[in-house]
């Protein structure tokens, strides 16, 4: 039996070795990287230039603000999109922040996924739009929005250090290319679900495609449209930790000190510093997403003030008369 068995293993050894083809995905992807390095140095060159303008200003412009400034915006926007709960959970936050010095690497932070974030909206709104009015186009990007969802996040970052070095450049361009199919996916499935109804009626009232997308199609699919923006923010934070590897800094740095040094408590600070920040992104961007949300203080304000002048006019009108 076991003759036998050894036998098979053999021959099935040889008959693999026989049928085993050398694919070479690995030169090829060499190959390719190679010819774009040689023929669009004048194009990574125009894109690390124009990202670098917009991760520097924002990260300048958010470090040169007050804390005292930042803490009482986010806190009035949370108050007015969320509720007065949250509002006070954001100033605690923002308070726990300082307390562990770190607010300069979450002013990093959240100037590099906003730069991140506006790039990868920039190209993945639009895409989902021309997904959404054309199957050929939505044939052809599906595969690869699955492809760049299912890549290991650490994967990006080797194209990044290729074409653009290290540093914040490669690592806000490491971060769009990771965050930007959430935007896709969902601008695309918000537009094809727009009833059909309010479609024919946009066309009834006189709408070209241009004003029908923009005065029927997008208010309706406006809930959709903001949960791929929560969603593409929330990626986006996540690779901006990753991207601290090649040099990006904000709260990465903490994290990625505490793993190489094996130092808890740094590693800990760091990665609280990361899930407030994502918190209070993540509460504000998807209450943009519900149209109830928001309304009530300017409702309330609305009525006060026009309840006070109703009142004012009666009390004039009896006055006169």
């Amino acid at each position: 039996m076991m003759h036998l068995l050894a036998d098979s293993s053999g021959l099935w050894n040889t008959l693999g070795s026989d049928l085993t083809i050398d694919l070479h995905i690995g030169e090829g992807f060499t190959a390719i990287v190679n010819f774009m390095q040689a023929h669009f140095d004048l194009f990574f060159t125009i894109v690390a230039a124009i990202i670098s303008f917009v991760a520097d200003h924002l990260t300048t412009f958010f470090n040169w603000l007050p804390a005292p400034v930042i803490f009482i915006a986010l806190a009035l926007l949370a108050l007015w999109r969320v509720s007065w709960q949250f509002a006070l959970f954001v100033l605690v936050a923002l308070y726990v922040v300082i307390g562990m010095d770190l607010w300069p690497e979450t002013m990093d932070t959240l100037g590099l996924v906003l730069a991140a974030t506006l790039a990868a909206l920039g190209v993945g709104l639009p895409l989902g739009v021309l997904m959404a009015k054309s199957d050929a186009v939505r044939a052809v990007a599906r595969p690869i929005l699955d492809f760049m969802q299912t890549l290991p996040a650490f994967v990006y970052l080797i194209p990044a250090v290729i074409f653009f070095g290290t540093g914040r450049v490669p690592g806000v361009i490491a971060t769009v290319i990771f965050s930007m199919p959430p935007a896709v996916r969902l601008m695309n499935i918000g537009i094809r679900h727009v009833p059909v109804e309010n479609v024919e009626a946009g066309k009834a009232f006189g709408c070209n495609g241009l004003q029908l997308l923009w005065r029927v199609e997008l208010p309706l699919a406006l809930p959709s449209i903001m949960a791929g923006i929560n969603q593409t923010i929330m990626l986006a934070l996540s690779m901006v930790v990753i991207a601290s590897m090649i040099g990006a800094g904000g709260l990465g740095d903490p994290v990625l000190a505490g793993i190489q040094q094996l130092r808890l408590g740094i590693g800990f600070q760091g990665g609280l510093g990361v899930v407030i920040l994502a918190i209070i992104l993540d509460r504000l961007t998807q209450s943009f997403g519900d149209r109830k949300r928001g309304d009530g203080l300017f409702t309330r304000l609305k009525a006060l003030f026009t309840r006070s002048a109703s009142d004012d006019g009666n009390t004039h009108s009896k006055k006169a008369a």
